[in-house]
């Protein structure tokens, strides 16, 4: 007959019970030497409970509870993106990632990028890749708490979540992947909702991808709204976007925005394939 994982000893139970009674879903190995009273007792109840899965390992001496609710059985795999944003705190499940869970992408990244405010070195939760991503407190804004599957994770708004795509599109798939984010967030965003976070972040590279792009995509920028995007970039101001070097067929200057783009119409708009092309329009 086979021995049911999750069926615990008498230290066992006194750490899940007391976590589960003090509604605690995070726990540090410290808290469980302090409550069992023994570093050699609290590391084999740990690594018991790991095994049985009634504990996840996060990062270094942090633990995530699954509780009683899961059922009598080791369920193996839990969800990600919650096990991700409670390995540090503060932090946020942020770029690619919440993209692909606000459903403004079809694309499931192959890790989980979280934001924080202290770089630390990636780990594997789970066997899942997931990396930490050191950013300034000034941008440290817009998120939320989302239920999935019954746990609590802490993930970028939608609205964040499309600002923080076009600050940093190396960490949203590139280019062409940050066209298709923005596209998507235009079919549930007002954009007038967009651009004070937008100005928010302070950076003027990031308000001439917006600009540009929700241009590309066809999301109508309201003529005020579009005088106090271009207001709050300096005339003198210009970055790129796409490659380091120019090709032949990318779009190149737009003056509109003071943006050069090392990227041409078709390959940005290769993943958005509601948008009618006209040849020579951006």
């Amino acid at each position: 007959m086979q021995t049911n994982l999750r069926t615990l000893g008498p230290n066992e139970t006194k750490l899940v019970l007391s976590l589960t009674e003090q509604g605690q879903e995070i726990v540090q190995a410290s808290e469980v030497i302090a409550l069992l009273g023994s570093e050699s007792r609290a590391r084999k109840v740990i690594q018991n409970l790991i095994r049985k899965g009634w504990l996840t390992r996060l990062v270094g001496g942090r633990y995530m509870l699954l509780p009683p609710s899961h059922g009598p059985e080791n369920l193996g795999e839990n969800n990600l993106l919650a096990l991700a944003s409670a390995a540090v705190n503060p932090s946020y499940v942020g770029w690619w990632s919440a993209a692909s869970f606000h459903g403004f992408t079809t694309q499931r990244p192959h890790r989980v990028t979280i934001a924080v405010l202290k770089q630390r070195a990636p780990v594997t939760i789970e066997g899942h890749s997931v990396r930490f991503i050191q950013m300034a407190e000034r941008k440290f804004f817009g998120f939320e708490q989302v239920e999935i599957y019954g746990r609590q994770a802490t993930i970028s708004t939608p609205i964040k979540t499309v600002i923080d795509c076009l600050d940093r599109p190396a960490l949203a798939g590139g280019p062409g992947e940050v066209a298709r984010i923005v596209f998507g967030a235009s079919r549930s965003l007002e954009f007038n909702d967009v651009v004070d976070d937008a100005i928010r972040m302070e950076s003027q590279s990031l308000l001439q991808r917006l600009g540009f792009l929700s241009d590309l995509v066809g999301w109508p920028i309201p003529g005020p709204i579009r005088e106090q995007l271009r207001a709050a970039i300096a005339p003198s101001t210009r970055s790129k976007f796409g490659r380091k070097a120019r090709r032949e067929g990318d779009i190149g200057y737009v003056n509109d925005w003071g943006l050069l783009v090392h990227a041409s119409k078709e390959d940005l708009l290769a993943d958005v394939p509601r948008i009618t092309r006209e040849p020579g329009k951006c």
